[in-house]
């Protein structure tokens, strides 16, 4: 909102510098977002009256002009307006003065010169040449009654400041000049001037019939006849000023006086021409495919959520937000109707926005307008339009339908303390709300405040509370260190930290993203198996419904977002928090009932296993790529991996991990029926992993060296194909658990035997078809001595005995 502060000072004055009163606005919650003069620096240009003004002799387009600028003698000025005639008052600039800038930045300044062999001694300006408005038609006429020779500066008061002001849509009593000094006063105890309206005798009884249909739109109808005005009466040039300043171009008398109106007090109206008028006037919502055609000449369409006025044959006026072009006031036009309500704002929010427009009337209904001032407001109206266009005014037509209800709201002093943070007495509270002219009840250390009708953002105690504290000072309130004493938090050695982690997936080629954690419901179901997501009340978009259990489908977006940008190869992957229905969850500061939130890290890679090659060949990323990764990422921990089924990986490549017997998370590739939909040219591997499991980081515990050698012995045992090489592993780590000489087991080979041409299985080293030989090395040491083949036989021995038994393994010839 924008408005010049002399027309705030004649409201409120308080003894305070321009600089001083922004701030004082801005420090009471009135945001002043720029504070600027009217008029750029200029000097020496004066009023100057035209005596003389000739046809130059060397130029068509050109006058010669005797200009008076209260100097002695006239001053000469060759002048190319249209507008430079006898009589008339302008700006001249005398020579040396400096005109403001122009687009290169730097001063124009008036020399002596001549133009077409006429000697010129100064300039008379315009609008645009003095940076008051872009109308470069003609010479800036001023009025006849200024003095000449005086200062331009004075005489347009360009010395005066523009306050600009951001306000927040809970601060609708702010939208006027007179609401902006309303809160001046309360924050500088200056007095406040409110304007005095008095009631405008009627000449004549005559109403216009208006029919409210929908009191939850329209709560309180005004409306007044007025007959006989001069529509082609010129606005008064202080209210064209004004009006300027705010922002707003004049248009014609009647519907500047409306605007003049709406900025002074906040009150939006409308007037009709009411010769254009079919009837009563009726407010109610609108019929599905109605049309009208609005003031800024487009033509919109109705529905029932949307309100309007109409007459017995068609709809006038969108309600709250804009006229119709069918009954707007012309120069033709000798009786109106004005017309001021009270629109309930839940009924105007958004209807703007269906129509991809806005108007300052809607921006204030739907956040709130006085109810109580529409009478006044038409009577001031009424006032302005009688001083300037004439008329005779009719009878004051008002209803009362339903208006907002005043719920008093109670505040307590010791909690209000609480939360400021400074200590409260309950007289600074009463003087603070006080001065806002709030109506208070006092009890024992509580207040009760019964909001006015301007004050629709009073609702609970804080609201009262954020009075208090703005009423007091933002910068009177004290710094006060904290109480509590504050203890670094010692992350524990056995846990890495989440900055770490990410390090460390990003060590390992991965790109961290960062997604919603709202996602598409079919993502549940498809990729984790969810047919009952949390889903959200509120959602910002229908794709993003419900929140995930799991970080693969974001994943899987991002792979398709930069696929579809020819990425040649993607490794990515998120730290982030997913959502999982759990009833034994309670409702804590950190936790919802029935909602368990842990945390997970997944990644995803898709593409060529290397950016590059030494021999140009490319190697697609695979399962074990990815298994690499998750045990490099884990380590030092040793995870083991096992065949697991999951929603979004493929039922034959795809393990489920474990550490020490429990399992942390999954690893595998996307299922084929998932790539297909989402139209992947190959298949992504993918992880996701509990961070908790992640994070943990086993001490290292020293150990001496070996003194004594070890000493190895290679076993090659044939089992059936199906015996897998975990199963193998565990059968001799079981086996030499007791003897404790056994330090390490490696398989190093795998033989299978070819099969014939005619089907049948080759003989080969005693293998038959569906067996294998696997070779193991096994590894032993003793910290006492070294081994001699006495001890290590019986350790071999029970080993291959072992494995005979569990996995019917013998020893290959």
């Amino acid at each position: 909102m924008q408005f010049p502060e002399s027309w705030l000072r004649e409201f409120c004055n308080p003894p305070l510098s321009s600089e001083q009163l922004a701030e004082t606005l801005t420090m009471g919650g009135f945001e002043v977002e720029e504070r600027r003069p009217v008029a750029p620096p200029f000097s020496k240009i004066v009023v100057g009256e035209i005596k003389e003004a000739v046809q130059h002799p060397n130029a068509d387009r050109l006058r010669v002009c005797q200009v008076d600028a209260g100097q002695g003698a006239l001053l000469n000025i060759v002048c190319g307006a249209p507008n430079a005639r006898v009589g008339i008052k302008v700006p001249c600039a005398l020579v040396g003065a400096e005109l403001p800038p122009g687009e290169d930045g730097k001063p124009f300044l008036i020399k002596l010169g001549k133009l077409r062999g006429v000697e010129s001694q100064g300039m008379l300006c315009s609008a645009r040449e003095l940076q008051l408005s872009e109308d470069h038609g003609g010479l800036l006429e001023l009025a006849a009654d200024v003095p000449v020779g005086a200062d331009v500066r004075d005489v347009l008061k360009l010395d005066d400041a523009l306050l600009t002001l951001k306000l927040t849509p809970n601060l609708a009593h702010g939208l006027s000049v007179y609401g902006i000094a309303r809160e001046l006063a309360a924050l500088t105890g200056a007095p406040l001037k409110t304007p005095a309206v008095p009631a405008i005798t009627a000449s004549f009884a005559d109403v216009l019939p208006v029919k409210v249909d929908a009191p939850e739109l329209c709560g309180r109808f005004s409306g007044r006849i007025v007959r006989g005005v001069n529509t082609r009466a010129a606005t008064p040039a202080w209210m064209v000023e004004r009006l300027s300043r705010c922002g707003q171009r004049s248009v014609t008398a009647l519907v500047d006086i409306s605007n003049y109106v709406m900025f002074e007090l906040g009150q939006p109206s409308h007037i009709f021409d009411l010769d254009k008028l079919h009837g009563g006037l009726t407010v109610r919502w609108g019929k599905a495919g109605e049309q009208l055609k609005l003031l800024n000449g487009n033509t919109v369409t109705v529905d029932e959520k949307v309100g309007v006025i109409s007459d017995e044959r068609e709809v006038e006026s969108l309600a709250g937000i804009m006229g119709g072009d069918a009954t707007s006031v012309t120069d033709d036009t000798k009786n109106i109707y004005v017309e001021a309500a009270f629109w309930w704002p839940e009924a105007i929010q958004g209807r703007s926005r269906r129509f991809n427009f806005s108007t300052d009337a809607g921006h204030r209904f739907e956040r709130g307008v006085d109810p109580s001032r529409t009478v006044g407001v038409i009577e001031r109206i009424t006032q302005l339009v009688l001083e300037i266009c004439g008329g005779q005014a009719g009878a004051m037509d008002d209803q009362t339908l339903k208006l907002p209800e005043a719920k008093p709201v109670t505040l307590r002093v010791a909690r209000a303390a609480r939360v400021i943070g400074m200590p409260l007495t309950q007289a600074q509270c009463v003087d603070a709300l006080g001065r806002l002219g709030l109506p208070i009840e006092e009890g024992d250390g509580t207040l009760r405040v019964t909001p006015p009708p301007h004050r629709f953002d009073l609702l609970i105690e804080e609201d009262l509370i954020e009075e208090v504290a703005r009423l007091i000072g933002y910068n009177n309130l004290p710094t006060t260190p904290p109480l509590a004493p504050i203890t670094a938090r010692v992350r524990p050695e056995v846990q890495r930290g989440s900055f770490a982690l990410r390090h460390r997936v990003a060590a390992l080629g991965y790109q961290e993203t960062i997604n919603f954690s709202f996602v598409e419901a079919h993502w549940e179901q498809d990729l984790a198996g969810n047919a009952n997501p949390v889903k959200l009340l509120n959602p910002i978009a229908s794709q993003m419904s419900v929140m995930r259990s799991s970080l693969l489908g974001s994943l899987l977006q991002v792979l398709k977002f930069n696929l579809d940008r020819k990425a040649p190869r993607v490794r990515v992957f998120e730290v982030g928090r997913v959502f999982v229905r759990d009833d034994s969850v309670a409702t804590t500061d950190s936790t919802v009932k029935g909602v368990r939130q842990p945390m997970r890290v997944a990644g995803l890679a898709w593409g060529d296993a290397d950016e590059s090659r030494w021999d140009g060949k490319p190697q697609r990323t695979d399962f074990f790529d990815v298994k690499g990764d998750v045990e490099a990422l884990l380590a030092p921990l040793l995870p083991t991996f096992e065949p697991t089924e999951h929603p979004a990986l493929h039922p034959g490549r795809a393990a489920r991990v474990r550490v020490d017997g429990c399992d942390i998370g999954v690893v595998g590739e996307l299922h084929p029926r998932w790539r297909q939909k989402w139209e992947l040219a190959q298949a992504p591997v993918l992880f996701e992993l509990d961070l908790d499991a992640v994070s943990a980081r086993p001490v290292p515990v020293a150990q001496p060296v070996p003194r004594h050698q070890a000493v190895e012995r290679d076993i090659a045992v044939v089992v059936a194909e199906a015996v897998t090489h975990d199963a193998l592993m565990e059968t001799i780590e079981a086996a030499s658990a007791d003897a404790g000489l056994l330090q390490g087991a490696t398989l190093f080979d795998i033989y299978r035997p070819q099969p014939a041409r005619d089907g049948a299985a080759v003989s080969s080293a005693g293998l038959a078809q569906g067996e294998k030989s696997m070779a193991v090395r096994l590894s032993f040491q003793s910290d006492a001595a070294t081994l001699t083949d006495e001890q290590i036989e019986p350790a071999v021995r029970a080993i291959i005995d072992q494995l005979g038994a569990r996995l019917g393994a013998r020893l290959r010839g």
